[in-house]
């Protein structure tokens, strides 16, 4: 059959099901690029509960050695330097401080967003443990409310990073679009999550005054309704 992969690019420290993030599937990919919740400058982690999978992986950032004289697989120079596992050492000890932070800042959005008109905070499953590293918005606008990408667009002109992750999905995206041409493609749910949601500003860098500031923003592009269309017109 099929092996199963999961990109588990931004998990880290998750769980689903009552379980820890990296045992699903024959291998779950990690990201540790400096924009994630963990992260170690550049770098990431291949995760397998398959030891054969393990061993050839190990070999394969190894320049594909299994021994001092024999390489058996193709291989790159793919271990991590020293200066990046000392950041992930460094970043490992705030972990905690890191995830408190962001469940301090999600309650917050919680809170401001309750009363903005179309704005949905996506939870966490109580019973589940995540690092809250994204404030994910689904928006869905009535008739007189501003697209979301027109809320985008002011928000980031008053120089608040809001995003549209993952805007658009992998498939309407090269390679993937082309290697597809002529099949149907139509999934529906993510074509309509990919129009809906706003991903608003978290971490260390973001307090409470500053949410409230982006929410007090966020309530007033809402309020301009289709002004804030004409004026991208």
């Amino acid at each position: 059959g099929l092996h199963l992969l999961f990109d588990a690019a931004h998990a880290f420290g998750c769980t689903h099901g009552g379980r820890m993030i990296g045992g699903f599937g024959k291998a779950e990919v990690f990201s540790f690029h400096a924009t994630k919740f963990f992260n170690t400058f550049e770098g990431g982690a291949i995760t397998t509960n398959d030891d054969e999978l393990a061993t050839r992986l190990r070999a394969m950032v190894n320049f594909g050695f299994t021994g001092v004289d024999e390489v058996s697989y193709v291989g790159t120079n793919g271990k991590m330097n020293e200066v990046c596992a000392a950041m992930g050492l460094a970043s490992m000890r705030s972990i905690d401080n890191f995830v408190a932070t962001n469940r301090r800042n999600h309650e917050a959005y919680r809170r401001c967003l309750a009363h903005i008109p179309g704005m949905l905070l996506r939870e966490w499953a109580p019973q589940e443990q995540s690092n809250f590293q994204y404030v994910v918005v689904e928006y869905t606008p009535a008739a007189d409310q501003p697209a979301r990408d027109d809320l985008v667009m002011a928000l980031q002109a008053e120089n608040v990073m809001a995003r549209r992750y993952f805007w658009p999905g992998c498939h309407r995206m090269e390679p993937y679009r082309t290697m597809n041409a002529g099949v149907d493609m139509n999934l529906a749910r993510t074509e309509a999550l990919a129009e809906k949601l706003l991903i608003l500003p978290t971490g260390s860098g973001v307090g409470v005054v500053e949410i409230e500031v982006i929410c007090e923003l966020l309530a007033t592009l809402v309020l301009a309704g289709s002004r804030l269309r004409d004026l991208r017109l």
